[in-house]
C-alpha cells in the first residue's frame, strides 16, 4: 500500500506539472503520457467554453499556459465540473504572480469574471421572481432577482475584443446588469450610477419600501426627492419590474 500511495503521488505530480516532475519509474512512459494529455486537454476544453473572448484575445499558446498554471498550482475543492470555471477565476484572483504586469492584459481578471457570470446564470437553479403588482412598487418592500446581477468593473468588459484592447482603464467604472431572461438567454445592459446603486440598496436595506429606497437614493446623491426625481425613479423601478429584475415582497 505504501508503494501504491507513492506511485499515485508521483503520477499526480507528473500529471499536474510534466515540465518539472518525472513520471513514476515503474510505469510505462508512453501510457502515462496518454493520461497527461487527457487530463490537460479535458480541462482546457472544459474551461474554453466559458472564456471564448479571453482566449481570442490572449491566443491559444498563452491560454494553454494559464490552464497549465491552474492545473499545477491551484487546489480546487469542488467535485462539480460546472464549478471548475469559478475555481479558475479564483485562481486568477488569488495568484497575483500569474498576472504580472507586462505579460497579460490588465483587464484579464475582470474579463474572465464577466464571461464566467454568463455561464453561472445560464446554469443557475434559481427560480424567476413571481409576478407581482407594479402598482405597489413604492408602497412595499422590494427584492432583486437571484437571476439578475448588478456588476461593477474598472474595464469596459462588454466591448473587449481582439480589435479593442485598451491599455488604460477609463476614469469611470463600467456598471452592468446581467440577467437571465425567460428563454434562458443572458442579457447584458449598461446601468447608470443611480440605477446600479438602487439595486445595491435593495439588497443592503431589504426592510425599506420602494419609496424609501428612492428617498434614500436621492439623499446619497445629494439631490432632492422631489416629484421629478420620484417620477423618474418609479419609471426605473417599473422597467426593472417588467424585466423581472426586481419584485415586491
Amino acid at each position: 500500500m505504501d508503494n501504491l500511495f507513492l506511485q499515485q503521488q508521483a503520477l499526480t505530480r507528473y500529471l499536474r506539472d510534466p515540465d518539472q516532475q518525472m513520471p513514476p519509474t515503474e510505469m510505462n512512459a508512453a501510457r502515462v503520457n496518454v493520461y497527461r494529455d487527457l487530463v490537460f486537454n479535458n480541462l482546457s476544453q472544459l474551461l474554453s467554453g466559458t472564456f471564448p473572448v479571453l482566449i481570442q484575445i490572449i491566443g491559444d499558446q498563452r491560454w494553454r499556459a494559464l490552464v497549465r498554471g491552474f492545473l499545477r498550482d491551484y487546489r480546487a475543492q469542488t467535485p462539480k465540473f460546472g464549478e471548475i470555471a469559478e475555481a479558475f477565476v479564483d485562481y486568477l484572483a488569488s495568484e497575483p504572480a500569474v498576472l504580472r504586469e507586462g505579460e497579460w492584459p490588465a483587464f484579464l481578471l475582470e474579463l474572465a469574471h464577466y464571461e464566467w457570470v454568463e455561464m453561472v446564470l445560464q446554469q443557475s437553479d434559481a427560480e424567476p421572481l413571481p409576478a407581482t403588482d407594479p402598482g405597489l412598487l413604492l408602497e412595499r418592500r422590494l427584492q432583486v432577482s437571484a437571476l439578475a446581477w448588478p456588476l461593477a468593473y474598472a474595464w469596459p468588459v462588454q466591448v473587449l475584443s481582439p480589435e479593442h484592447q485598451p491599455s488604460l482603464a477609463p476614469t469611470e467604472p463600467t456598471l452592468l446588469l446581467v440577467r437571465r431572461a425567460e428563454d434562458f438567454s443572458v442579457k447584458f445592459s449598461q446601468l447608470s450610477p443611480l440605477a446600479w446603486r438602487l439595486l445595491q440598496r435593495i439588497g443592503e436595506f431589504p426592510a425599506l419600501t420602494g419609496r424609501e429606497q428612492l428617498q434614500g437614493l436621492a439623499q446619497e446623491a445629494g439631490q432632492q426627492a422631489d416629484a421629478s426625481f420620484m417620477d423618474n425613479g418609479l419609471a426605473l423601478l417599473q422597467h426593472m419590474h417588467d424585466d423581472g429584475v426586481i419584485g415586491i415582497l
